[in-house]
This record gives C-alpha cells, structure tokens and sequence, in this order.
C-alpha cells in the first residue's frame, strides 16, 4: 500500500502533465512561441482600437452613418492603392524587419489621437486622416506578417499555425472587450488608445532579433512592372485562387456593409455604453475561442473547402438574425450572438482561406500573391462600407445588417454549388510558378 501511493503521482504532478505541451506542438518551437506571444499581446491592444475608434466617431463625435461609411473606406482605401506594388517590393526585401517596423508606425499613429484631443484637433477628419495612416502600413507589414509565418512554419502544417493564431486572438477577444470597454469608459476613448500604442512596443520588443530563415535573393531582379504582372497572371492562371479572390471579396463586402452599423447599432437601437458593449463584445472572443479550437478538426473532417464555406453561412445567419432582433433584452443578446457567429464564423474561413493560398504559392511569389490576393479580396469592401453607411441612413440600420446577412449565405451556397471548394478535402501542392 505505501509503496502504491508513493508511486501515485501527486495532484500537481497530475495538473502539470496536463499542462504540458504535447510532442510535436507548434509551441514547442522557441521560434514560433515567441511569434505566436507577440500575436497575443498585440491583439490585447488591437481589442481597445476596435472599440476606441468607432466610439470615438459614433460617440464623441455623433458620426452618422454615412461618416461611419466613410470611415471604413478610409481605412480600406491604401489596400485598393498600393496592396500590388508593395507585393512586388515584399518579394525583394526582408519581411520580418517591414514587420516589426509596421507595428511601430501603428503604435505612433495611434497615440497621435489623444494627443489631438487634448489639443482640441479631434475631428472625424483626423480619423479619416489615422485611418488611413494605419490602413497604408497594414498593407506592407500585414502581408510581411503573413510571410513571416510561412518562414517559420512547415506548408503541411499551415492550418494548424494559423488556428493556433486565431487561438491567440480568441483569448484575447474573450478578456480584451470587457477590459477595453471598462477602460473606455472609465478615461475616454482617444485616452485608451494609449493602452494599445504600449501593447504594440511590447510586441515589437519580442519581435526583434527572432530568427527567421529568409530565402536568399538571387541574380538580378526583374523590372519592376514586369514582376508585378507575373503576380497578377499567377494568381489568374491559378483557379483556386480566382474562385476564393471572388468569393472572398463578396464575403468582405457583406462583412463591411454590416460591420459599419454595428456601433450604432448597439448605442442608438439598443441602448448600450461603452462598458456594456465591451461586455458584448466577449460573445465574439467565445466565437474566435471555439473556432480556433475545433476549427484544424472540422477541416479534417469535412474538408478545408467546406470549411471555409461553413464559415461563410454562420457568419450570414448571425448578421440576418440581428436585422429582425427586437430593440429590448432580446435584442442584446441578438447582438452578442451576431458577434458570436462572426467570431467562429471568421475563424473558419480564414484558417483555411490563408493556408490554402499560401499552400499553392511557390516560395519567391509569396509577396507577390498575398498581395494581389489581398487587393482583390478588400477592393470590394470599400464599396460594402459605402452601402452599408448609405443603407443605414436612408433605409435604417437593419437594413445593412440584412444586407449583409443574405449576400454571405448566398455567397456560401454559390462556392458549394459552382467551384471546386466542395471537394477540396486537404491542402494542394504548390503550383509552378
């Protein structure tokens, strides 16, 4: 008997097996957990920006929705101006530095805003001006982003690395809402962009120094309009590409239409402040928590195709359910389950969306394709915010939600009906390039 129980492991020694990584898991790599930290902490700061800009528009400064709109698009606009010609520039240039340099910018620019307010320069115009800003630097470090992690990670093993991502934007969207809302409320919401601009240097402080293997440049590279077109045909040549860049690109048009009216939404139709729509917006960290959690098995399961697409439904049905929700109790929780929905719903399509892009891409045209594929994808959510802002103001807030909702479920049944998503099960080899 003494000898059994000297030989039981104790309950710590229980807890700490559990808690131990299995073999083989991403995170074991020094390389990619420091990646996947600086992931974690930036989204923390990314869940303040999300809540502090478009409060400070629709509250501070009593935005319509047509400003709302514009807003949007002025954040979209340098994807649509220069997405192509920094994929060319990606490709003869070390991305982990445009990263980590993006993510500085975006700290700066960001703690411009209180500083604005202070002064008394504060005006939807100056958030025309930020958003635009932050929009031209996403466009070359989001999509060096995106690479880096293509350099750290084996192809095989993408869908996994980007659910373990989305994990990290979960855990965030689950404590983040609550804590940037409270924060909110509590010093303003230009103030509390501060918390991000510090959470973004801490990001930046990990990523410096990692160690990345980046493929050596060889010979001389091609004239500079000639390589942005090898992207271009690479991407027309290749129809997996072209039926998701359609597809895609409907889905962010549905999403922006909606999205643009969800503030307003929240604090004119029912009723809620900051605090208590931060609390809202942990319905959308549960969503991201669950997709990112069973989102690799369920594109085991039923296919990477079918996935994405499944993404696309739930995403629609949570935007439409909230077009008719009542304006009272019901109503709020109509709001946090549209997030919800939009939570997973994201998640499943995106894991699988950006593995199987970067899946088919050789190595030297990975620049060259995110970027046209990022172009294609958000040229058409410009126009979806500019609706959505026009179909708020002259129709009524639900009638972009419904728009929203009806136009992904339609997308969704188009891409099971006419392309070769349906039957796409695992990650295809890479295409000649």
């Amino acid at each position: 008997m003494d000898g059994q129980a000297r030989s039981r492991p104790s309950w710590y020694g229980q807890l700490a097996a559990r808690l131990t990584l299995p073999a083989g898991d991403l995170l074991r790599d020094a390389v990619y957990r420091r990646l996947w930290l600086s992931i974690l902490i930036s989204s923390f700061g990314a869940q303040v920006t999300m809540l502090a800009i478009p409060l400070t528009a629709a509250v501070l400064l009593h935005a319509t929705p047509t400003q709302m709109g514009y807003l949007t698009a002025m954040e979209l606009a340098p994807f649509a101006l220069f997405s192509l010609p920094a994929g060319v520039w990606l490709d003869r240039v070390r991305k982990l530095p445009v990263y980590v340099t993006g993510e500085l910018l975006v700290a700066f620019t960001l703690a411009s805003v209180p500083l604005a307010w202070m002064l008394g320069w504060l005006g939807i115009g100056y958030l025309y001006f930020v958003g635009f800003v932050i929009g031209c630097v996403l466009v070359a470090s989001g999509t060096a982003a995106q690479i880096v992690l293509t350099q750290i990670v084996p192809r095989n093993r993408l869908v996994e690395a980007h659910a373990r991502n989305a994990l990290a934007n979960s855990a965030a969207e689950v404590a983040g809402p609550g804590l940037a809302g409270g924060l909110i409320r509590l010093v303003g919401a230009p103030a509390a962009l501060l918390a991000d601009a510090f959470l973004l240097l801490a990001s930046v402080t990990i990523l410096r120094g990692l160690r990345v293997q980046e493929p050596p440049q060889t010979g001389t590279p091609e004239p500079f309009g000639s390589a942005l077109k090898e992207g271009l045909r690479f991407v027309r040549r290749t129809p997996l590409l072209v039926a998701m860049a359609i597809l895609l690109g409907g889905w962010q048009m549905c999403h922006h239409a909606a999205m643009v009216v969800q503030i307003l939404f929240a604090t004119r139709e029912l009723g809620l402040n900051e605090r208590q729509i931060g609390l809202c917006y942990v319905g959308l960290g549960a969503g991201t928590v669950a997709g990112s959690t069973f989102g690799h098995a369920i594109s085991r399961s039923i296919g990477v195709g079918r996935c994405l697409l499944l993404g696309f439904a739930i995403c629609g049905l949570g935007w439409l359910q909230l077009a008719f929700a009542p304006a009272n109790a019901w109503g709020v929780a109509s709001f946090v389950l549209m997030l919800t929905c939009f939570g997973l719903g994201a998640v499943l399509t995106f894991i699988n969306f950006l593995a199987l892009r970067q899946a088919v891409t050789p190595a030297p045209l990975l620049g060259r394709m995110t970027s046209t594929m990022r172009w294609l994808i958000l040229l058409p959510a410009l126009p979806g915010a500019l609706l959505g802002g026009w179909l708020g103001e002259h129709l009524g807030l639900r009638w972009s939600l419904a728009c929203g909702g009806l136009g992904t479920l339609a997308l969704a049944a188009a891409g099971l009906r006419w392309t070769q998503l349906r039957g796409l099960r695992e990650l295809p080899e890479p295409v000649p390039g």
